[in-house]
């Protein structure tokens, strides 16, 4: 009896370290899931100074020399008659006076110029333009846009000009099943040139930072790190959206508030393709017990009483059960099995999202 007292005596060392190397363990886990959760980033990551929103373009034109699948205009009793004038007041300030009713456009298209492009360009700077068919053109492949003044609003002087070849996005896939497939989107790269200066407000001792994603918290961690860097008084927040800051005089200069380190936390986030219905999201993210039902499917998470063999498993046509705090990776995997579209992933997963099952945002794309 003494030996065996004495035997586990000795053995009671060796139990306890075990005990402690594993509680270090559970420790050392649990903070490196909280070191994961939160990030540190920059100021400049998370924000963009107030006037460095883009500024948005806008312009009517006419894209020439399509091959037939222009607009579907004749004269001014049929189809596009916009574009058909168009042509005339183009060729008019040229002083060529061609009748309307006479035009023919099928090798011309009305288009939408839209850009966005750096309040800070200086005239001679450049951008990509969209461009985009306004009537019933079938293609704008082999297309030129013609010069285009650009406005930042209705009524208001032109900014800047767009003209040049049109590229198609995916052109060499054109043909389809023996049919042409028209593309009526294009882009001009470098197409527009900044002419005038946009307007801009005058200097001032206070300046916004604007929250890329508008968050109370963010915003908060923010101010909390600039005044702990420069002092208090030097950020104040706003809303949501805005972190006031001191500039000019002695304060910091707009470089160095940017550049301060901010710790904040990663908001869980799931990512849904809405063409192929592929599903991104952290491993940590759990769904909690719910049942959804969208159009012939039904999605059960139910506690633990799903066998593991029977999880993923429809037990009825169209009814899927999972055991609860499985994985949105698991439950995506599962919905594809059963041939799930994307459309129907993405309203699954709001649904779960919406009856407060899944603790995420879901962006669809």
């Amino acid at each position: 009896m003494r030996g065996h007292i004495r035997e586990a005596t000795d053995r009671a060392p060796g139990l306890a370290t075990i005990f402690l190397l594993a509680f270090l363990v559970l420790v050392t886990a649990l903070l490196t899931a909280s070191a994961l959760r939160a990030q540190e980033v920059t100021v400049r990551d998370l924000t963009q100074l107030e006037s460095d929103v883009p500024l948005r373009l806008m312009g009517y034109g006419l894209v020439v020399g399509l091959n037939g699948s222009g607009d579907r205009a004749l004269g001014t009793s049929h189809g596009g008659t916009f574009t058909v004038q168009s042509v005339a007041n183009l060729l008019r300030r040229f002083e060529i006076e061609v009748p309307e009713e006479v035009l023919r456009t099928r090798n011309v298209a009305a288009v939408l110029v839209t850009a966005e492009a750096s309040p800070w360009l200086r005239p001679g700077g450049r951008f990509t333009v969209q461009v985009s068919s306004l009537g019933d053109a079938t293609s704008l492949d082999g297309g030129v846009l013609w010069m285009t003044p650009l406005v930042a609003d209705v009524g208001e002087p032109a900014l800047a000009a767009a003209q040049g070849p049109l590229v198609l996005a995916g052109a060499e896939d054109r043909r389809y099943a023996g049919r042409y497939q028209g593309r009526t989107s294009a882009q001009i790269p470098d197409g527009g040139v900044m002419e005038r200066l946009a307007s801009r407000n005058g200097t001032s001792d206070v300046t916004r930072l604007l929250l890329k994603e508008p968050d109370l918290g963010a915003a908060e961690q923010i101010a909390e790190a600039l005044n702990g860097a420069f002092g208090e008084g030097a950020a104040e927040v706003e809303d949501p959206g805005s972190v006031r800051v001191r500039t000019g005089g002695d304060a910091p200069s707009l470089t160095a508030l940017q550049g301060v380190a901010v710790t904040v936390a990663r908001r869980p986030t799931i990512l849904v393709d809405s063409r192929d219905g592929t599903v991104v999201a952290g491993g940590g993210i759990r769904v909690g017990e719910a049942v959804v039902s969208h159009g012939g499917m039904t999605l059960a998470i139910q506690g633990t009483a799903v066998e593991e063999e029977d999880a993923g498993q429809p037990a009825a046509p169209g009814e899927l059960r999972l055991p609860g705090g499985v994985s949105v990776q698991d439950v995506a995997a599962a919905l594809h099995a059963v041939g799930a579209s994307a459309r129907e992933i993405s309203a699954i997963l709001r649904g779960l999202r919406d009856v407060g099952a899944l603790q995420a945002e879901v962006v669809v794309r």
